[in-house]
């Protein structure tokens, strides 16, 4: 099994900034693709942004892309995900996920392991 932990949520004003981590262990770090993926009160969880196992390539979805964007640090064996110009929409719990396939998935399915989550909420 491999272990997600996720740490970085709060509360910040629209327009502000966050960074999030995601420390991992078990399996060689090196060895998965990572995602965060958020979801809302009552809503469904939707992907937002996803990093290649070397770091070399990124995917986003369109709602956050110039905005967000991720990294990792295989040594470290942790994954960031830099929050820029928040807005109210985007506020929910946000989890990190491992994928051992070879290129990391948009949809939940496609992930075998999950961080518990952190919440982030941005104020109006």
């Amino acid at each position: 099994q491999v272990q997600l932990v996720e740490s970085g949520g709060g509360l910040v004003q629209a327009g502000g900034s966050l960074r999030l981590s995601c420390a991992a262990s078990g399996r060689t770090f090196s060895s998965y693709g990572m995602g965060w993926f958020r979801q809302a009160p009552g809503k469904e969880r939707e992907f937002v942004i996803a990093i290649s196992r070397s770091g070399s390539s990124a995917y986003y979805a369109d709602s956050v892309k110039g905005r967000f964007t991720i990294s990792r640090d295989n040594p470290k064996k942790t994954v960031y995900l830099q929050m820029n110009s928040l807005k109210p929409e985007d506020t929910a719990i946000y989890y990190c996920a491992a994928d051992l396939g070879l290129r990391p998935g948009v949809q939940s399915k496609d992930y075998e392991y999950w961080g518990q989550g952190t919440q982030v909420t941005v104020s109006s």
